[in-house]
């Protein structure tokens, strides 16, 4: 059998429930990987890792609330203590909400998507690398988003989490590109996912975003697991500190 780009690697998902991160978790699966499927919803986990067994690969469930450092920090620990090491951090869980005028937005709303798209990450980030240092090494890659480059009116929670997790992912590029530790980012467009079929301002949603991709459609969760498969691999060993777009040409128009 011929070896796999990922084999004897051992990557942490997080988000790896549905969507882009059950795309991801299934892709380095594939390359052979030993996955860490993370996520706090304990069904679509699980649903991940049946998919992840099923084809052959490599997955355990852990169940993490990415906005309580002790949470993260136990999960860290647990993929250390069953596989002994953590080479690949996705960052990638995280959560929209009501398209609304900064106005009609509650405070409750605006701290629970800070927590879990920029808080979560940070603590991510800081729990994994600190790993990686001990060991010598690692890839870490945050997912961003499109309106962490650009802006639509209704979403200064999101975009403001979005922002925040580019400077988190450049100024970490800074502190540990001289430890063998690569840091970067994508900033997908509209992809398609669970949640943007059932995005509760926006039911028909692509209908209402399709023009801001001058492609013509939207994406899928494969072309986002398929950047990152390359983004975490060594034919990107020099890529280090990029927020990379993966949106159809939106933020170029």
């Amino acid at each position: 059998m011929s070896q796999k780009q990922f084999d004897q690697k051992v990557v942490v998902v997080t988000g790896a429930g549905s969507g882009i991160g059950r795309a991801t978790a299934l892709a380095f699966a594939r390359e052979g990987a030993t996955v860490a499927v993370a996520d706090i919803n304990e069904t679509g986990g699980a649903e991940t890792v049946t998919q992840i067994e099923t084809t052959g690969g490599k997955a355990r469930f852990f169940k993490v609330d990415t906005t309580s450092a002790a949470s993260v920090e136990n999960l860290v620990r647990q993929i250390v203590d069953v596989w002994g090491r953590l080479d690949i951090a996705i960052n990638n869980a995280g959560i929209g909400g009501a398209i609304l005028p900064i106005c009609e937005l509650d405070e409750d709303t605006f701290d629970r998507i800070i927590a879990v798209n920029l808080k979560g990450v940070w603590l991510c980030m800081k729990y994994a690398i600190a790993q990686m240092l001990k060991q010598g090494g690692g890839v870490v890659i945050n997912v961003g988003s499109a309106l962490g480059i650009t802006v639509i009116p209704g979403s200064s929670p999101y975009i403001a989490s979005k922002f925040g997790v580019a400077g988190l992912t450049r100024t970490c590029a800074v502190e540990y590109g001289g430890k063998n530790i690569r840091v970067n980012g994508i900033c997908p467009g509209i992809i398609r996912t669970p949640a943007v079929d059932d995005h509760p301002t926006y039911p028909d949603l692509e209908k209402a975003f399709l023009p801001l991709h001058p492609i013509g459609r939207l994406g899928t969760v494969e072309e986002v697991a398929d950047c990152m498969i390359w983004l975490a691999s060594d034919k990107a060993s020099f890529v280090h500190g990029a927020m990379i777009s993966i949106d159809g040409g939106w933020t170029a128009s």
